[in-house]
């Protein structure tokens, strides 16, 4: 499965990637988390130039953030048949639960993304893609978000 959803990831981000907020950092070609804490300390940096001035930083991490996902609210600009494919692979996932030699009933899963998921990270950047307005020229790394006052 890791195959397929690295195949799909592929042609998600060159479909994707030009479209996403430019302050997301995470899972994106030749960016990493070190350049959203520089871009971040950089804006702190050059506010405090000023005499007589502070700044405040935020860190917010959305903990279980890919299990918020509502597969029927994702980015809806790809075609027809990617954006089906994608609701047919997150809506109505079998859950089981083993411990020791104990499997629990099945539960039916249609919120969230699968845990260790290829595709994840993609996934939540494609969700809080209609967010991005909000919390513009914010440095983010996939569920973390850094807030400047400055």
């Amino acid at each position: 499965m890791k195959t397929l959803e690295r195949l799909v990831l592929q042609f998600l981000k060159s479909i994707i990637d030009p479209l996403l907020d430019q302050f997301q950092f995470a899972h994106r070609e030749n960016r990493s988390v070190d350049d959203a804490v520089s871009l971040g300390l950089f804006y702190l940096l050059q506010h405090l130039d000023s005499p007589h001035i502070y700044g405040r930083i935020l860190f917010v991490d959305y903990s279980y953030g890919f299990n918020t996902i509502i597969p029927s609210k994702l980015f809806k600009k790809m075609s027809v048949s990617v954006y089906l494919w994608i609701l047919d692979f997150l809506l109505n996932r079998p859950q089981v639960v083993k411990i020791g030699g104990n499997l629990s009933s099945s539960l039916t899963l249609s919120t969230g993304t699968p845990h260790g998921c290829v595709l994840s990270p993609m996934l939540y950047s494609l969700f809080t893609y209609r967010f991005a307005y909000l919390v513009m020229n914010v440095p983010k790394y996939g569920n973390l978000l850094t807030i400047l006052q400055c």
